[in-house]
């Protein structure tokens, strides 16, 4: 009997030990929600479509899977030139994005924007589907700190 107990004392303490050894989860570990932030930070309608189509990509992959899938477009610098309402050379793709993934988001930085209207000498109007952040790097910034993973385009 004294076996017996001795036995189980020590599968238990393996047992014990092995939990206890066992790294703490990451956050958002489990999870079936992905969360990325892409940088758009130059006047390259190339660069842009890249963005736009990994962004798609990601969406189509994750919900297929029947996970979840934030992506949030950060354009700041010349990349604002994408989401500027009347010169946006890919204003029906954000259009088409609005209307069938609503899951990405795309943000426009208020430094870059008053800096580019200072400079036009009047008020420069956004495509609806962009919202506007105080900063983009700040908003890039804020999006890694809380988890986001982060692509460069």
């Amino acid at each position: 009997m004294r076996q017996i107990l001795g036995a189980l004392a020590a599968v238990l303490a393996l047992v014990l030990a092995f939990f206890l050894a066992a790294p703490a989860p990451s956050a958002g570990a489990g999870t079936n929600l992905h969360r990325v932030a892409i940088q758009v930070s130059d006047d390259n309608p190339e660069h842009m479509n890249l963005a736009l189509n990994n962004a798609a990509n990601m969406s189509v992959y994750y919900t297929g899977l029947g996970q979840d899938v934030q992506v949030e477009i950060v354009a700041y610098g010349p990349g604002l030139n994408m989401l500027l309402a009347d010169t946006s050379p890919v204003k029906a793709r954000l259009k088409s994005f609005a209307e069938g993934m609503p899951n990405v988001k795309f943000d426009a930085c208020n430094n870059t924007l008053e800096h580019m209207e200072k400079q036009a000498g009047k008020k420069l109007a956004l495509v609806p589907e962009a919202h506007l952040v105080p900063s983009g790097v700040v908003r890039l910034v804020t999006l890694e700190e809380q988890g986001w993973s982060y692509i460069k385009e």
